[in-house]
């Protein structure tokens, strides 16, 4: 439904974006992670043909984003980090704009707007300007745009920014439920976020893609399958030579013993090693009290971080990359206020 291959976008010698490619099934969630000026909002701009790319192509719903732009766009519902709305019309008002621009019919543009501000609960706000919105609202005003036409495919770009926590719950929820009828792109820093409504995840740094799997697979890959965590009562006895010794085992780290004479055990084994059973067996028959076995695994925080975390200087080029784009589309931003 949606397929990125080789796209690069340059700014002069610096690639803001470089040769990324990924794929996102139809019906599929997918959260796009990065920190600033990894090149996530590039990659979006890229997607809704906002900016043609250097090098690469961008499908949609089988369309060229660049040779097919409107057959791409008709299929498309974008919502950018900050929701393009005129102040002065009221949400309802602007809702039928967007949807005589969308070329929604006229028999069944009334019944998409109260489609759509039901589903992002504005109802109660339809007669009111959008210029006086508080930053929530306008927040679901923008995504009640992005789904106005029904659109096979669904870009949010930081979705849950500026909603208390009732209503990012409810967008949440309201993401989760457009996966399957719709294919969806999330952006966000919230990783929570991620964990909970994504299928997958594609991890992006400094212009490059450093992860693709699902949420459940990339905690296992990095560490957790083969890193056990114990608590094990051992009285006054250190289990770390026994437990050193028992086959696979790569490293061994004790934690201090307890008021209740039991200590934590974390337990490395070697790369796909299952060594859960030989370890029980060796707390038996020392005749030690198992408490507690479960894998490590990591969180969705912790795989981003392991992947993203680099020197400082080395982010500048990219954080430069990104500035330039965004300076580049300002002067659009301000004439372009809603995707086609």
């Amino acid at each position: 439904m949606i397929e990125v291959r080789h796209v690069t976008k340059r700014y002069g010698p610096v690639a803001a974006v470089n040769d990324i490619s990924f794929r996102v099934e139809a019906g599929q969630i997918l959260g796009f992670l990065g920190p600033n000026g990894a090149g996530k909002t590039t990659t979006m701009r890229i997607l809704t043909g906002y900016m043609p790319p250097t090098e690469g192509t961008a499908i949609i719903a089988g369309f060229d984003v660049f040779s097919s732009p409107v057959e791409a766009k008709r299929r498309t519902g974008y919502l950018p980090e900050s929701p393009p709305l005129y102040p002065d019309m009221t949400v309802r008002e602007y809702l039928n704009f967007v949807a005589r621009i969308k070329a929604v019919s006229r028999g069944e543009r009334r019944k998409r707007i109260d489609y759509a501000m039901g589903r992002t609960s504005i109802g109660d706000m339809a007669d009111r300007l959008c210029g006086h919105l508080s930053k929530g609202y306008r927040q679901r005003v923008g995504l009640a745009q992005a789904i106005l036409h029904n659109p096979d495919v669904l870009i949010l770009d930081e979705p849950t920014a500026g909603l208390d926590p009732k209503q990012i719950i409810e967008t949440r929820e309201l993401i989760k439920e457009l996966g399957g009828d719709h294919t969806v792109i999330l952006s966000t820093h919230i990783l929570p976020e991620v964990a909970q409504t994504c299928e997958q995840v594609v991890i992006i740094n400094k212009g490059r893609v450093v992860a693709e799997d699902t949420p459940g697979n990339l905690t296992g890959r990095l560490r957790g399958s083969e890193t056990i965590r114990l608590q094990v009562d051992t009285g006054t006895t250190d289990p770390t030579p026994v437990m050193s010794a028992v086959p696979g085992v790569v490293q061994v780290q004790v934690g201090d013993v307890t008021p209740n004479n039991d200590r934590s055990i974390e337990i490395q084994a070697a790369e796909g090693t299952d060594i859960r059973r030989e370890v029980a067996n060796t707390i038996v028959s020392n005749g030690w009290g198992l408490l507690e076995m479960r894998p490590v695994r990591l969180s969705l925080e912790d795989i981003f971080l392991q992947l993203t975390t680099t020197e400082e200087e080395e982010d500048e080029p990219h954080e430069a990359a990104q500035s330039t784009a965004d300076q580049e589309s300002a002067q659009a931003q301000q004439t372009e206020s809603i995707d086609e």
